[in-house]
């Protein structure tokens, strides 16, 4: 990692330069809510001018960029009794401007599943290789919990990583390319005085937290709780509508299906993000469906994101940034089910009897 220090002024000048060449996204307001906030979403920006800095969070996160929605596998084309398939994983150069610490660490979580397992994803490797990632730190929203699931900060994932340090940003360059494309620009190394206002924006951004969450072995207590109530409790709740997995930063469940052509001279494989709370994910052939219930499909869920992932990873696949607690229409909150599900795991360990002595 190489550290620098560059004036707002020459990093607007910089980031102008990268939008100019390079296909571009960054963050900007496409609507206000309900409550008068304003709602942010990446977007193509082909000016710095197009860019609001200053953004709280994107409604939904980069994971996009890397996980289409729906994406075409292969193609067959068929000719008389023979067929050929067609494969293809181009992706174009993309410049990503502004994620956060926990939006890296998303997309760090995917590699590790995606690029580290024992089946690599060609598609997504190459949207990953062919990307510039620049992040930003910013003061935590008052719902989100990034810093009790330790996703804060973040030193890997990202080509450029920029600190407000008032009038400059303390610059984290961790590529080649990123430390090529600064040299036409002016910076200069971190003085004392640079270290010191990095070490106190650090400090305000972790004491801003105002949610905190107690994750303390969660997946154990996941194991104890695999049969509690308060998995009906929120599942009654629950409208099945999948919304929270597309929102996550971390979620990559997927479906496939198969479709011919209307002229039946070729057919399609195709890939669509999915969500375990989809009243059919667990549908097998048959008819039968191993999760039936919503609370089931709502357990699942968090099992995924804190316990399964955990048990081969050793973390957590939740990142703390609420954004399915915030779109869920049904306001289901990850906090509330998890302070639930601790409160009764508690319950019970103070109902339990002490041993009886030994004679």
């Amino acid at each position: 990692m190489i550290y620098k220090v560059i004036s707002k002024k020459e990093f607007t000048g910089f980031v102008d330069a990268l939008v100019h060449s390079n296909r571009s996204f960054g963050p900007k307001q496409v609507a206000t809510d309900h409550r008068g906030n304003a709602v942010y979403q990446f977007q193509p920006v082909h000016s710095v001018a197009d860019i609001a800095f200053d953004y709280s969070a994107t409604a939904s996160s980069a994971k996009h960029f890397f996980l289409p929605f729906r994406e075409e596998l292969s193609h067959f084309h068929f000719h008389g009794n023979d067929w050929e398939q067609q494969i293809s994983y181009e992706a174009n150069p993309v410049v990503l401007i502004g994620l956060r610490a926990c939006d890296i660490s998303a997309l760090n979580i995917l590699d590790d599943v995606l690029l580290n397992g024992h089946f690599p994803s060609p598609g997504y490797l190459a949207r990953r290789k062919n990307s510039f990632v620049i992040g930003m730190d910013h003061l935590p929203l008052p719902d989100c919990f990034c810093k009790s699931m330790n996703h804060h900060t973040v030193t890997t994932g990202f080509n450029l990583f920029c600190s407000d340090i008032g009038d400059h940003y303390y610059l984290s360059i961790n590529s080649s390319k990123a430390f090529n494309f600064l040299r036409e620009f002016e910076t200069r190394e971190p003085n004392y005085d640079d270290n010191c206002m990095l070490v106190e924006r650090r400090k305000l951004i972790q004491n801003g937290f105002q949610t905190d969450i107690d994750v303390t072995a969660l997946p154990t207590i996941l194991d104890i709780e695999f049969d509690s109530p308060v998995w009906e409790k929120w599942g009654d709740k629950c409208l099945n509508c999948g919304t929270c997995a597309m929102v996550c930063p971390s979620c990559y469940c997927y479906s496939l299906t198969e479709s011919f052509d209307t002229n039946l001279n070729g057919a399609s494989r195709e890939k669509k993000l999915y969500s375990c709370n989809l009243v059919d994910f667990a549908v097998v052939a048959g008819g039968h469906n191993f999760r039936p219930k919503n609370g089931d499909r709502l357990k699942y869920r968090y099992y995924h994101q804190h316990r399964g992932f955990a048990e081969n990873a050793s973390q957590q696949i939740c990142v703390g940034c609420n954004r399915c607690g915030r779109a869920c229409l049904a306001g289901i909150n990850p906090k509330d089910v998890i302070n639930d599900l601790r409160m009764e795991k508690e319950s019970c360990m103070t109902c339990v009897s002490s041993s009886p002595r030994k004679i």
